[in-house]
């Protein structure tokens, strides 16, 4: 089955289910990219009437489905990089949205304060003192303003058990609403969260697809940098699309898998790959293949149905307008673009879209494979022996909670986005009308803040993809020897084969301290991925 991690790519900040989109991912394996964007760009392209802005829509949008579809039958390589900050958390924050304490009762004194400080600064930059005659005025405003306070808060608390006591309207809403309020708390950790781990942190992925070969791969891998400390992990991925099979990177688990299960293994799984088949003989012939078909032209029928008002163009040059603004070194090459498609959606657009595609999908796949469609795939109490581990059972369980979705039956807790909320995507071509890159920017909000709070601002994600021609002197994996770019039976570690022998290993007698714990709670969760032959 395909997989690619371009299908999990989503909008958190989108009211779209975290688990159902995964499962939707799984079995689609697309490498066509999704994204939100909440902050809008200014439209340049813009028609002197109604019948040519429709003409334009119109024509945008045949072109981003034109290029969209024809990219799947390319090969390419393709470049993909996330960076996250949480500025909007702290800069520019309105000062109706924050308040001086983290707590109301210490609410008026740490008010009083900020002031009495902000007035002590006045006085010395004049060279004054701030005891001062003329300087009387001022600290008795905020003297009585303190006081005044103080009596409304302690009306406040008293009114939650007397409602006959009185309490200023100002100060009711204030304390009633404190805490959608941002805190100064907040504000010191989100700053302390971006200059520690977002600024440092950078994301990347890069590889090449290959549908007519049957192969993809991706070396993905994470870095950080900081004066003292430079840090960098990756993992190679190769993906054979033919046969189904997902080979991973074996010396990044090896080690834990020596020192937590298989104190035998030594250096055996040094330069080597692990296969893992996603398709262990039980799924029906061709399923595979079925899916990705599925996946494209449910696809292809949610995008058609899609308004004409959603697209239009863009100018480069305004892609500078964004706020937060790009980074650098991903606005660069957007600049240098001829041309830019932009989808807007509002945000229960964006999600229909989602939920008619899985709708679309799950409908063909359950007419062409109503086996793969049981009542209780989920039912615990059957999952006890090896058959139940299996690719079949994994797939019905996933259609399971794809199905659940669609019709509403999952109650799992929504991130929602603010009000007025636009979702934006943005989609680059060259002189040639050639798909260069993809952007998308998410807005993930604080589960803190109320969803009916639009003021409330949270983590902003930046991903940019771009797209060029292969080339055959760069090799896939870079940091891997020569022999072992394409895996192959000698270099590979048949991870069914082996979950087989590290069981008898333990039946045997033999084994870790902790791999005997896990075997006799599940004894047959290492032995599921070689279960059937």
């Amino acid at each position: 089955m395909k997989k690619n991690h371009q299908a999990i790519k989503h909008c958190l900040s989108s009211p779209i289910k975290n688990k159902t989109l995964f499962a939707s991912a799984f079995l689609a394996g697309t490498l066509l990219l999704t994204g939100c964007q909440s902050t809008s760009l200014s439209n340049n392209s813009n028609p002197s009437n109604a019948m040519a802005k429709k003409q334009t829509s119109a024509v945008a949008k045949t072109v981003l489905a034109t290029a969209l579809q024809k990219q799947r039958r390319q090969s390419f390589s393709y470049h993909s990089n996330i960076e996250i900050n949480n500025e909007q958390q702290f800069a520019n924050v309105a000062a109706k949205d924050q308040v001086a304490s983290d707590s109301p009762s210490g609410y008026c004194e740490d008010t009083h304060d900020q002031s009495y400080a902000a007035l002590l600064e006045q006085a010395e930059e004049q060279n004054k003192d701030v005891l001062d005659t003329e300087y009387d005025t001022q600290r008795t405003a905020l003297k009585n303003s303190y006081l005044e306070c103080n009596a409304a808060y302690e009306a406040w608390v008293d009114h939650q058990y007397d409602s006959d006591i009185t309490v200023p309207p100002s100060y009711q809403q204030l304390f009633d609403n404190y805490d959608s309020k941002i805190k100064p708390l907040e504000i010191k950790k989100s700053k302390l969260l971006d200059a520690y781990w977002f600024k440092p942190l950078s994301l990347n992925a890069q590889g090449v697809y290959q549908p007519m070969a049957g192969r993809a791969t991706m070396l993905a891998s994470a870095q950080y940098q900081t004066r003292n400390n430079h840090s960098s992990i990756n993992q190679p991925i190769y993906i054979d699309l033919k046969n189904g099979d997902i080979y991973l990177w074996a010396d990044n688990v090896a080690m834990f898998n020596s020192s937590m299960l298989d104190d035998s293994l030594g250096t055996k799984w040094q330069n080597k790959w692990l296969k893992i088949a996603m398709d262990d003989g039980t799924l029906p012939k061709g399923f595979g293949r079925e899916v990705i078909k599925s996946h494209f032209a449910a696809m292809d029928e949610t995008f058609e149905a899609a308004p004409m008002s959603q697209f239009d163009y863009v100018a480069p040059n305004t892609l500078a307008s964004l706020s937060p603004k790009l980074p650098a070194h991903q606005l660069t090459p957007m600049l240098a673009t001829d041309t830019i498609i932009r989808r807007v959606q509002s945000a229960e657009s964006y999600e229909q879209f989602y939920q008619d595609y899985m709708r679309n999908f799950y409908d063909r796949i359950s007419k062409q494979y109503p086996e793969l469609i049981e009542a209780n795939v989920s039912d615990e109490s059957e999952n006890t022996t090896s058959d139940k581990f299996t690719s079949k059972v994994l797939v019905q369980q996933v259609l399971a909670m794809v199905k659940s979705q669609i019709e509403g039956g999952d109650e799992t807790e929504e991130v929602t986005l603010p009000e007025n909320t636009e979702v934006q995507e943005l989609y680059g071509f060259d002189k040639q009308g050639q798909l260069k890159w993809q952007h998308l920017r998410n807005e993930l909000l604080s589960k803190t803040k109320a969803a009916s709070d639009t003021s409330s601002k949270g983590v902003t994600v930046d991903m940019l993809q771009q797209y060029s021609a292969i080339s055959h002197q760069d090799m896939a994996f870079p940091n891997l020897p020569s022999d072992v770019q394409v895996p192959n039976a000698s270099n590979s570690i048949d991870a069914r084969k082996y979950g087989k022998e590290l069981m008898q290993y333990y039946r045997d007698g033999n084994g870790t301290f902790m791999g005997k714990m896990i075997f006799s709670r599940f004894p047959m969760s290492i032995e599921a991925s070689g279960a059937v032959d």
